[in-house]
């Protein structure tokens, strides 16, 4: 057994009990998550550890959520479930299971501050991202990676926290939870205009939280290398000024080439490499620190293929090495953006946080 700490991979067939029928966010992202954490856990057991996810203590998930709201999603998915919302649906047993999605994210950030694994992927559902205080929104039922960020200010003490959102939907109800609270920087790179209309570059924060959101609206089409210099250009210089203590990360897949919801054209390769240039950032500012939590990703190709590319390079892999098996391949390429609306762009969230 390597003495070097692990991956640890959060997975449960659980997840698996939210039952949604014919809708984008089904249980067949979590039947091949579930395989393919269970192939990495038998065949490189020197490199990831498996953990087991329990319920997040109601303490917890009521820090970031209103218990008017908590109660009223318990009652409604006990009395049967149904739609909630225009766009999320739920079962009898999807309240469970969202409360097992919550805190399987903080078994991650336990197991990374307790210094049983070098990182963490829990690869849970539903997603979380969208989930405002007193309100389910686009598939989302509870803000996953706000509860992990409250429960890091609030358990452990911490005093910075940067939370990175690569879905290529805004994290609107992410950004809205800590949109005045300068202990958070959230920074999301997103396809703009799309779902939910909210991560434009003016959307700074508020009060003692203003300079501490950064939003990169993207246009469609903009592919890997344009994500390369985002990182490389804001994120990069954000993180170096904000100096993070952990690194959560909003792990969205549906910027991928193959994926319905989404037109960024990024690969597996791409996220691989996004992957890496955090691993670096969070070995220089916060020994390594990060755990990540799934949100988007409906093409199931491009999901299990990046999903297993982003877990490789976690346990040490170069980029290149982890994304070799990818079937879904470069993509086909297709509509560039303008370079000009690209510099602009950049130029312009340059100014804005006074790079």
């Amino acid at each position: 057994m390597s003495s070097k700490k692990p991956t640890a991979i959060i997975t449960s067939a659980r997840y698996q009990d939210h039952q949604t029928g014919r809708h984008p966010e089904n249980r067949s992202r979590a039947v091949a998550l579930h395989e393919l954490a269970g192939k990495l856990l038998t065949e490189e057991a020197d490199r990831f550890s498996g953990l087991d996810p329990v319920e997040v203590d109601l303490a917890r998930l009521e820090a970031v959520h209103a218990p008017r709201y908590v109660a009223a999603l318990e009652r409604f998915c006990r009395a049967g479930g149904g739609k909630i919302d225009l766009n999320t649906t739920v079962s009898p047993a999807s309240y469970d299971v969202a409360l097992l999605a919550a805190g399987g994210l903080l078994q991650g950030v336990d197991a990374v501050m307790a210094g049983e694994a070098a990182n963490a992927f829990a690869l849970v559902r539903p997603p979380g991202h969208h989930a405002v205080a007193n309100s389910s929104e686009g598939f989302c039922l509870f803000n996953n990676v706000a509860v992990a960020a409250k429960y890091l200010l609030d358990h452990y003490g911490l005093d910075r926290v940067l939370i990175v959102d690569w879905d290529v939907h805004h994290g609107n109800g992410t950004q809205d939870m800590f949109y005045d609270d300068p202990r958070v920087l959230f920074f999301s790179s997103h396809q703009y205009p799309l779902y939910p209309g909210s991560g434009r570059l003016a959307e700074t924060g508020e009060g003692k939280g203003r300079g501490y959101n950064w939003n990169l609206p993207l246009p469609a089409g903009c592919g890997d290398d344009v994500l390369f210099r985002a990182f490389d250009m804001l994120l990069e210089p954000a993180v170096e000024r904000f100096r993070p203590q952990f690194v959560l990360v909003s792990a969205g897949y549906d910027g991928h080439w193959r994926d319905p919801l989404g037109g960024l054209n990024l690969t597996a390769a791409g996220y691989a490499s996004l992957t890496g240039r955090l691993k670096e950032l969070t070995a220089t500012y916060c020994q390594g620190k990060m755990a990540l939590t799934l949100e988007g990703g409906y093409d199931l190709t491009a999901l299990t293929g990046s999903v297993e590319a982003t877990l490789r390079v976690l346990a040490g892999d170069t980029p290149q090495a982890a994304s070799r098996a990818d079937e879904a391949g470069p993509g086909p390429g297709g509509y560039s953006p303008e370079v000009s609306l690209l510099q602009d762009i950049f130029h312009e969230a340059r100014q804005l946080h006074k790079l």
